[in-house]
């Protein structure tokens, strides 16, 4: 167990607000561990954003999977590798703070989501909004992304950029899975805001400045919070099927309701993650499918079995058996990680790698990194979600594969994302071939989710 050293105490506060929160004073107790403090002001800031997967690859050759770096003006230790996700993510002395590790990224613009929270609040939260993924009503989001997926796609075919079609698609499917209404005209709006909290974590001016990245997030989180505020009323009022109806419902273990503002907090965190990280994994795999004929053909085979025809909805009941499909969608999240770096904030003095850490270091791990290590993935470039059979995975480290982080923490809507991409594989493969332009391939941009700069530019020439 770790504990804070004596020559420490004097310099760690706690803030009464949070009895966990503890400040580090002095940049220089991190002196001891190799890496760099970049340039003057911006430190490694600009080189993290513009390259992020150059520069953590030239600072592990260089230092090792321990090293120091100065970002956002705050200097913090990343954590690169399979032993130090399990160290992070398990959490196994509630070493680490997820609360402080994300909320100076995201606290302007998702506070309290789950991802956001620690200890007995985050689990008393999870467990209260976890009703929304029981099987019941998951089995009543796979009746409505059927429908909706079947007629969206029915309209596509021909040239087109899949990233951005796949994005309105997933969020009209966010909203009527989990909202239970049609967008409509208000989709464009809710969109742009979702854009502009997005972009707005990783903007280098952390204050809601006008003009700035920042400034456009938080006014974008002003218009979610009035337009889910409505919303969830009148869910108490008259509640449906759907996700935001189970929240509205949610209850505490003393039987209270969640606040209002928990309840609209934890909805635009959930419509962001389901809606972006979603977008940017289901695009990770048609590009790959694209690319890789024969696995487009494997997939696709699959689906008419299942579903017994070209364009037939997947039954909630048949889709473990889409077996070859979940195989395909791991291997799309290793590729590509949704989230490919993740912060914490080190709350006790631990030791990792043969260093010390103090207590009230910024600390980062990377599933990007693990997921490209070539000591658990051979030829780690190359599409094969083989790599994901039972015989495979017994044989590899368990912290190896962390796209949908891990621990307590562990994604709560992780099923909701399988069958969201088994059902698009299912309406898009039945119907079309999927094909791109030999040697072009996308330049992606990494920060803060993953997307093709040019939109991923494929054809779907129909088949049925």
């Amino acid at each position: 167990m770790a504990t804070i050293a004596p020559d420490l105490k004097a310099e760690l506060h706690t803030d009464r607000a949070n009895p966990h929160w503890v400040r580090l004073d002095g940049d220089h107790k991190l002196d001891h561990i190799p890496g760099e403090d970049g340039w003057p002001v911006m430190g490694t800031t600009i080189m993290q954003l513009s390259d992020p997967i150059g520069f953590q690859q030239r600072m592990t050759e260089t230092y090792g999977p321990v090293y120091r770096t100065r970002s956002f003006g705050r200097r913090g230790v990343n954590l690169i590798g399979a032993e130090a996700n399990e160290l992070v993510l398990f959490d196994r002395d509630k070493l680490f703070s997820n609360e402080q590790g994300w909320g100076p990224v995201l606290n302007l613009l998702f506070p309290r989501g789950l991802m956001l929270m620690d200890f007995e609040p985050h689990r008393a939260d999870r467990r209260a909004l976890s009703i929304a993924f029981k099987p019941e009503p998951m089995r009543a989001y796979c009746g409505v992304l059927n429908t909706d997926i079947g007629n969206a796609v029915d309209r596509w075919g021909g040239p087109m950029q899949f990233y951005d079609a796949i994005k309105a698609l997933t969020l009209d499917t966010a909203a009527s899975s989990f909202l239970g209404l049609p967008l409509g005209p208000e989709a464009d709006v809710l969109n742009k805001a979702f854009v502009d909290m997005v972009q707005a974590s990783v903007g280098v001016v952390r204050r809601p400045l006008p003009f700035t990245k920042m400034g456009k997030g938080v006014a974008g989180r002003r218009l979610m919070v009035d337009y889910f505020g409505k919303l969830l009323r009148e869910r108490r009022t008259n509640p449906g099927q759907d996700m935001f109806s189970q929240f509205a419902l949610a209850t505490r273990e003393d039987g209270t309701l969640l606040p209002e503002d928990v309840v609209v907090d934890h909805m635009i965190f959930l419509m962001m993650a389901a809606h972006d990280t979603i977008t940017s994994s289901a695009t990770v795999l048609f590009w790959q499918l694209a690319k890789n004929p024969g696995w487009q053909e494997r997939l696709r085979a699959e689906a008419r079995a299942v579903t017994g025809g070209d364009g037939l909805p997947v039954g909630y009941d048949d889709l473990g058996q889409m077996e070859l499909t979940e195989l395909a969608f791991k291997e799309a999240l290793r590729f590509m990680p949704p989230v490919p770096n993740m912060p914490r904030r080190a709350l006790r003095d631990f030791e990792f790698g043969g260093f010390r850490i103090p207590a009230g270091t910024n600390i980062g791990i990377s599933p990007a990194a693990a997921h490209a290590d070539p000591a658990h993935w051979p030829d780690p470039e190359r599409f094969d979600p083989l790599r994901f059979t039972p015989e495979n995975v017994a044989g590899r480290h368990k912290y190896a594969w962390v796209p949908f982080g891990g621990g307590a923490h562990m994604c709560l809507g992780l099923h909701f994302a399988y069958m969201q991409v088994k059902l698009l594989v299912s309406h898009i493969l039945t119907r079309y071939e999927v094909t791109m332009q030999a040697g072009r391939d996308p330049s992606w941009q990494a920060w803060p989710i993953p997307k093709p700069r040019d939109g991923l530019r494929v054809e779907l020439r129909r088949i049925c």
